[in-house]
């Protein structure tokens, strides 16, 4: 068992984010976790993810505000609090927080395969 309090963890730099700070909850390095990441992310107003893809899957859950999720095909899904999202494998996505108020999401992970 590994117990992990926000105040312990550390922001990093999340590729292609903007106006956003990322916090590492449980992850191979952290917590040693083998399958799956779990991170918390903190978007601003007007701060989101660029258009990406990643071979891994994700869900976004979102614990306060509004985020809205973009896929390629041309759907649009709004998330709001206790609403969640699964991204497959390979699909491209953009987030943004088009509010005036800050949003919080876990994200979990799954870690790609090598």
């Amino acid at each position: 068992m590994r117990k992990v309090s926000v105040e312990e963890t550390k922001p990093y730099e999340a590729p292609k984010h903007f106006k956003m700070v990322a916090l590492r909850l449980h992850h191979k390095e952290t917590t040693g976790s083998k399958k799956f990441w779990v991170g918390l992310s903190h978007f601003l107003p007007g701060g989101g993810a660029d258009w990406d893809k990643s071979n891994s899957e994700k869900v976004y859950f979102v614990l306060s505000g509004r985020i809205t999720v973009k896929s390629k095909t041309g759907e649009t899904v709004t998330l709001g609090p206790m609403d969640s999202l699964y991204i497959p494998p390979g699909e491209s996505r953009y987030i943004i927080n088009e509010t005036n108020m800050p949003a919080t999401m876990l994200v979990i992970a799954s870690y790609e395969e090598e």
